[in-house]
């Protein structure tokens, strides 16, 4: 509202001084971190004190973890602080006439409400399954499909691509030299389906390449195998960081990582002269989303100050849903999705080892008539975090503090966010 008002100024021509400021999208991105950073701990102090008063706490259900019963009662919903203190931030300094940053919006109030409805029940019905399973896929795909169609139908959602065109030189019918041609580059901005991805030239790969139709039938393919793929990836982040979220401050820092590479992303594929100079896509007008994943961070970071261990509050599926959520668009937004393996590699290997568990559980029950384990436990932090012997490795294993395991896995985070990093470069 701050950047419109600026703008509107400048219009009817009243100088603001400073109000040049505005223009410059790190100057925004500083404005909006700082805001983010100060809500998240002044306003967050006082609604967990709220949280406190209306008896908002967490159920524990005893798994035998080393204190883990000690966290019973621990306020939750914490996830309304990230909320407020992404939103207003983005709201006061981001262009909100940017379809990304409307898309993006839009999402983090839709997922938020997908995790607040959750918690909800889980709190005040005393229903400790929450929403169903099916329900919340259900309202995630739909989102997903939103920003599929958005991606496929939008004019604004564009990339500049360099085309190939063969150019003929024609000459006097009195010369004895003939006609001839050369290729000519030119740059155009095109719809397209086109993602990042590293190791193959330019970065580049085409969901046609999928296609088995060429013509108008391929045309239709093509965008579908998108849509698709836009609705599983947003659907999988919101899930894995949903599923991380079982120790303090677990969730919160990884997604700070990942938040500052989406953001560096966002950054330089939104400038033409960066996207040049790196030889990477080029998406006008993504560089908006710099803001609001500068916003994402500051929240986390200032999140993390009650959240770290021992918690004072949990974000509940009210901010696990909805951090998930904000990745998987952003990533799908600024043609990343693809990297998310690497980057996002806790939040994929926590959702690996529920559905390796689940599936050699049902698997071996089935075969034995009993059920046996890969790991002591899923997801993956409470299988370090239990005493015992796991199926893979056949020896006593002792259980690591959740603090230790918290950090390492932070540390693994940034290592993964360096390596996506540099992938950018390897040809």
């Amino acid at each position: 509202m701050i950047y419109h008002l600026i703008e509107y100024l400048k219009e009817i021509g009243v100088d603001i001084p400073g109000g040049g400021l505005f223009n410059y999208l790190s100057f925004r991105a500083i404005a909006a971190t700082t805001i983010a950073l100060m809500i998240s701990i002044f306003a967050g102090k006082r609604i967990i004190r709220k949280i406190q008063k209306k008896q908002i706490g967490e159920e524990i259900r005893d798994l035998g973890l080393e204190g883990q019963m000690q966290k019973k009662g621990t306020p939750t919903m914490g996830g309304i602080i990230i909320f407020l203190a992404i939103v207003i931030p983005v709201l006061l300094f981001a262009d909100l006439t940017n379809i990304y940053t409307i898309l993006l919006l839009i999402s983090t109030v839709w997922f938020f409400l997908i995790g607040f409805a959750d918690d909800y029940i889980k709190v005040f019905k005393k229903n400790k399954e929450g929403m169903s399973a099916k329900a919340k896929l259900a309202a995630q795909s739909l989102l997903g499909l939103a920003i599929g169609l958005a991606v496929c139908f939008s004019d604004q959602i564009v990339i500049r691509e360099q085309v190939n065109i063969e150019e003929s030189t024609s000459v006097s019918a009195t010369s004895d030299s003939t006609g001839t041609a050369q290729m000519v580059e030119r740059h155009d901005v095109i719809k397209s389906t086109k993602t990042t991805i590293p190791f193959i030239k330019n970065h580049e790969f085409d969901y046609k390449w999928l296609s088995p139709f060429k013509g108008k039938a391929g045309w239709y393919c093509k965008w579908a195998i998108y849509v698709l793929m836009i609705i599983v990836v947003i659907t999988a982040c919101s899930n894995g960081v949903n599923l991380t979220d079982g120790m303090d401050g677990l969730a919160t820092g990884t997604s700070a990582i990942v938040g500052v590479v989406l953001g560096i992303f966002a950054w330089l594929s939104g400038n033409i002269l960066n996207a040049e100079y790196l030889n990477i896509m080029y998406i006008p007008g993504s560089g908006e989303l710099a803001v609001f994943m500068a916003a994402f961070v500051g929240a986390l970071v200032g999140f993390l100050w009650y959240n770290s261990f021992p918690a004072q509050v949990f974000m509940g599926d009210t901010g696990s849903l909805m951090l998930g959520g904000i990745i998987g668009v952003c990533a799908i937004l600024i043609r990343k999705e693809l990297l998310l393996p690497i980057l996002c590699g806790i939040f994929f290997v926590e959702s690996l080892s529920v559905m390796m568990q689940t599936l050699w559980f049902k698997y071996t029950r089935k075969k034995y008539g009993e059920g046996r384990r890969i790991f002591k436990m899923a997801p993956l932090h409470h299988h370090y975090q239990k005493e015992g012997i796991p199926a893979l490795i056949k020896r006593p294993v002792k259980a690591i503090p959740e603090a230790k395991i918290v950090v390492r896995f932070w540390i693994i985070g940034i290592i993964l966010a360096v390596v996506t990093i540099a992938l950018l470069k390897v040809r």
